[in-house]
């Protein structure tokens, strides 16, 4: 009798994922996701368009869209640059087919890469979902086209996809992933028994500072002028620090130092923060902050009051629940900038409002604290793959 051949074993093909960012947050959630991944499967290949960090996980990355990331009429100028790239990308799929594209965050810019991906019969994931609960809601009709899923990182968004018929899952916010096991005040004396430090925020983008820190430096003036012994301490981003440094020759004893927000934060009573995701970075200490955006006015009075829903912009405003309001928020940021120094000011003389808005954003934060939002998406990730 003739014994059957044995099986023979086909060799294992590697997973293929592509995963796009185009800004500093985006190449952080990146990062942490590609980290994920690899522990899932360590034989899996990502590659991409992003920023150092995502290079440092472990990812080849074919072009760098990170250290040039801009909002507004800035971001659309951008376009010239993504459509190169975009080119680039189609052509590269034709020999390199991967098995699913993750765009993270920039849903401006990934919905051009998702329309690449569905043209090659390849899944989508966005990882951030687009806002359109705040504005142009219309989106919803291109996204459901191209984008197979959508993982979440604000607990009220899974609910409202999926009633826009876009599956959707809620991950957690991947900021617990990257913040430090222990946040606890510095030791020491703390204010008033010693001078306030007030931290400036001015976002993580080029054109983020250029707008908003020469405004937070003519309330910084005004403090210096009420509270002589202030110390302003800046916390900056590769993109944003030789715009800090450029400023900081025309105000003294201004201090700053490149990516170490996490340490310098903590030592603050009082932020001035640019609107968006370092507003939730900075309650995560529980640190009192003044919200603001400085946009152009004339955009906002002819499209923005018009186009945006919600009438509460900062992120831990809307996470508190509507009519909540725990921080003060000066978005559109236009006009004079006294009203911003005479919030600060009040706040710096009256330590009690500090204290109270401390212990609400803990409050908050205690509800978001899960670490697992990047393993989360890994998970959903391996499941699109299969």
């Amino acid at each position: 009798m003739t014994l059957p051949s044995p099986p023979v074993a086909l060799p294992h093909v590697p997973k293929r994922v592509f995963i796009t960012a185009a800004e500093v947050s985006g190449d952080q959630h990146a990062a942490a996701l590609i980290k994920s991944l690899k522990a899932l499967d360590p034989t899996i290949v990502i590659e991409g368009h992003g920023g150092p960090l995502m290079r440092a996980a472990g990812a080849t990355i074919h072009h760098e869209t990170v250290k040039k990331a801009a909002m507004g009429w800035r971001g659309a100028l951008r376009y010239f640059e993504i459509k190169k790239v975009l080119k680039w990308t189609q052509i590269y799929f034709l020999a390199h087919k991967p098995d699913l594209v993750i765009g993270v965050d920039s849903p401006d810019m990934n919905i051009h890469f998702a329309r690449l991906a569905k043209e090659r019969g390849v899944p989508m994931m966005q990882y951030v979902a687009p806002q359109l609960w705040a504005w142009r809601e219309y989106r919803i009709k291109k996204i459901r086209k191209v984008v197979d899923h959508i993982a979440c990182i604000l607990p009220f968004e899974q609910e409202y996809f999926r009633k826009l018929g876009v599956a959707a899952t809620f991950v957690g916010h991947p900021l617990f992933d990257e913040l430090p096991a222990t946040r606890e005040r510095p030791p020491g004396p703390v204010f008033p028994d010693r001078p306030p430090i007030v931290g400036l925020l001015p976002g993580s983008r080029a054109s983020e500072a250029k707008s908003n820190f020469p405004p937070m430096l003519d309330v910084a003036r005004k403090l210096r002028l009420a509270f002589p012994d202030v110390r302003f301490i800046v916390p900056t981003t590769a993109a944003t620090h030789p715009i800090v440094v450029e400023h900081a020759a025309t105000f003294p004893r201004l201090e700053y130092s490149q990516d170490h927000f996490d340490e310098l934060v903590p030592q603050c009573d009082l932020c001035i923060v640019a609107s968006g995701t370092a507003t939730l970075h900075v309650a995560s200490f529980g640190v009192p902050m003044i919200v603001v955006y400085r946009g152009s006015p004339i955009l906002w009075h002819g499209i923005g009051r018009w186009l945006i829903k919600v009438r509460t912009f900062s992120l831990v405003n809307l996470l508190a629940g509507v009519g909540k309001h725990i921080v003060p928020e000066f978005i559109p940021w236009h006009g004079s900038n006294e009203p911003v120094a005479i919030a600060a000011i009040d706040l710096l003389r009256h330590p009690d409002k500090l204290e109270i808005q401390h212990l609400k954003l803990e409050k908050l934060i205690q509800q978001l604290d899960k670490p697992g939002a990047s393993m989360n998406v890994a998970k959903l990730a391996m499941g699109m793959m299969k």
